[in-house]
């Protein structure tokens, strides 16, 4: 295919933006180039490597070059594109949310482990942002009510279009600070993805991390302060036998399992990621030690 002397080509814009790209840290050159090209023309990525020699419309390559543009002043991809993949799922993302990282797919696999799958449950996920890991849960566990709490509304109606997208009516938004809003004894399991980086860690000026809400990244000087506010109430919360777990940086795991203890939570271990990091402490309240079952919490805000 011979493409007008104006047109740009597919795989000469691909290499040209790819080259670019490779320059930002962290960056996966070749992958966000195609990325970004089927942002601006509508097509599968499928395409874009089966015909590179497809000219570009002119509108399409002003739309990529403005795309591009974008990414190479650092914001995310996820920003600009305006969906993250997380789980089997394609999430709507914006500035008011933390993207969604693979890491954090441990927590909805501890989730799953519950045994009785079909049994109904309670759960809270808290700081639930985009929704994400409540809804990868929702989608494996048609029987669960499960509780999005967050302290952002604009994060909150994040959540709850892609709730709505997903038909998942059994996820329920809910505004307020960590447990604050949840009754005694309402819960089988809390999810929690707080912010656990320390204020002063320099990692908040690098990457993605500048572009994403600091109050959902940074809790206090030693990155805990929102990990001891949730694990402080657990107990209040929980069901006899039931579990907390929370992500947390790979160099918490010892402090995290040492609060879990102090609040009296039985068992807590530390699970790895993917990247073999500690990352997510889970612990069980003692049976017939905490608050009493109630069937629907009295002071939680249903739809």
């Amino acid at each position: 295919m011979d493409a007008p002397p104006d047109r740009t080509l597919t795989g000469q814009a691909l290499r040209t933006a790819a080259a670019a790209l490779a320059r930002l840290p962290q960056a996966s050159p070749r992958l966000e180039a195609e990325l970004l090209l089927t942002e601006a023309t509508g097509w599968p990525r499928a395409r874009l490597v089966a015909w590179p020699e497809a000219p570009l419309t002119p509108t399409a390559a002003a739309h990529f070059a403005a795309l591009l543009t974008r990414r190479l002043a650092g914001e995310p991809i996820a920003y600009i594109r305006g969906r993250q993949a997380f789980w089997t799922l394609d999430l709507r993302v914006t500035p008011d949310t933390l993207i969604p990282r693979p890491e954090t797919e441990l927590l909805v696999e501890i989730a799953l482990e519950l045994p009785t799958p079909d049994r109904p449950r309670l759960i809270a996920d808290l700081g639930t942002g985009s929704g994400a890991i409540a809804a990868a849960v929702a989608v494996e566990r048609p029987a669960w009510r499960i509780v999005a709490g967050d302290r952002s509304a604009a994060a909150l109606a994040i959540a709850q279009s892609n709730f709505r997208t997903l038909g998942l009516a059994h996820c329920v938004p809910l505004r307020g600070d960590w447990l604050a809003p949840i009754a005694r004894g309402a819960l089988d399991l809390i999810l929690a993805n707080p912010p656990y980086i320390a204020a002063a860690d320099p990692h908040l000026v690098q990457g993605d991390l500048p572009f994403e809400p600091l109050t959902a990244l940074a809790a206090g000087p030693d990155g805990l302060d929102a990990i001891r506010d949730i694990t402080a109430d657990a107990m209040r919360c929980l069901r006899p036998g039931g579990l907390l777990a929370i992500e947390h940086g790979f160099a918490q795991a010892e402090a995290v399992r040492a609060l879990f203890n102090d609040q009296g939570l039985i068992n807590p271990e530390t699970r790895r990621d993917l990247a073999g990091q500690d990352r997510v402490t889970l612990g069980w309240a003692p049976p017939g030690d905490c608050g009493s079952i109630g069937s629907e919490p009295e002071n939680i805000a249903m739809p």
